[in-house]
């Protein structure tokens, strides 16, 4: 009687659900809306979500708020995003880091990436180049693999900190050419790059616009990029892919709401992120930082994570690392 009496109140429950949800998509917003940053002011993904949320407040009407909260890899801000209220009201805006890679270097995660989430959409996709200092005597990603091979454990590499993308793209490149470089990380890629400048590390992975000044300059040699393809601001440099076939190690965007929320905003605000991807001061803006917009279904973005965060999983697992 018990468990009829629950079931009945359960199916009474998503009848109301289903019968106002298109009522809320209509209606929305009625009030301002917060996306979450998980990092820090002025960074690539606050300077993608504030491009993005300027349009959405143009569009509706409706006051958009960034809401940076820093802290553990992107861990901090992406919990309380996962533990709002499914209403629309509290969004996410993350990169890969705290979706496909940090939950895999801690043993207690707070949340899980692919349970505690609904995909929105995909927002885009930034490249990243391996360069290397130019005492290193390679012109190639085959040079490269076979001089490590040949000085195993002898060459250092940079990163901006363990856990980070360019940290686990190295060990990707490690792992998958079966080669021995120490990791040698810092507190975020500004120090990296002095010290690969200046030699002290030979090897580094990190976003294009960071390194193209000294790339020109003749200060860093550009070796490749780590992308599935090749790409359009920098077309001669080959992919890690076409020497590891299979590599991909993208920095890139998603939108996310918590768990449960109704799918009738989740299609209003596919939509509505989409056609501020579209326009001409967000498409500007994401190619200041040779970042390209991506879009799709919220299926789309559900696959990419999912494809993205069991392939950082299996590294992390065959590699042993841990978040300090």
């Amino acid at each position: 009687m018990k468990t009829l009496c629950l079931r009945r109140i359960v199916e009474s429950l998503c009848m109301v659900m289903l019968i106002a949800s298109p009522a809320v998509a209509q209606t929305y917003p009625a009030k301002p809306v917060r996306v979450i940053v998980p990092f820090p002011p002025a960074g690539a993904a606050d300077i993608v979500a504030r491009a993005i949320t300027q349009e959405m407040s143009k569009a509706w009407g409706a006051q958009v708020v960034v809401d940076n909260r820093a802290g553990a890899g992107g861990l901090i801000g992406a919990e309380q995003a996962a533990r709002a209220a499914p209403d629309g009201y509290t969004l996410l805006f993350a990169s890969a880091s705290p979706m496909t890679v940090n939950p895999h270097l801690t043993a207690r995660p707070p949340y899980h990436p692919l349970k505690d989430f609904t995909p929105i959409i995909l927002i885009g996709f930034s490249p990243n180049v391996l360069v290397v200092h130019p005492s290193l005597p390679v012109q190639s990603m085959k040079a490269l693999i076979a001089l490590a091979r040949s000085r195993p454990g002898q060459i250092n590499y940079a990163s901006n900190g363990v856990g980070t993308l360019s940290h686990l793209a190295t060990e990707l490149i490690k792992f998958q050419a079966g080669i021995n470089m120490v990791h040698v990380p810092y507190k975020g890629g500004a120090p990296a790059i002095i010290d690969t400048v200046a030699g002290h590390c030979s090897v580094f992975i990190s976003a294009y616009p960071t390194v193209a000044g000294q790339i020109r300059a003749g200060r860093l040699r550009a070796i490749a990029v780590t992308s599935a393809k090749r790409i359009a601001i920098a077309p001669e440099l080959p992919t890690v892919a076409e020497v590891l076939p299979g590599f991909e190690a993208m920095q890139w965007w998603g939108a996310y709401g918590p768990v449960g929320l109704p799918a009738e905003l989740v299609s209003k605000l596919n939509a509505d992120i989409g056609r501020a991807l579209l326009s001409a001061e967000v498409k500007q803006r994401l190619a200041a930082d040779a970042a390209e917009p991506a879009g799709g279904s919220p299926r789309d973005l559900a696959a990419y994570l999912k494809t993205d965060y069991e392939r950082w999983g299996r590294l992390v697992k065959a590699s042993g690392i841990r978040a300090d």
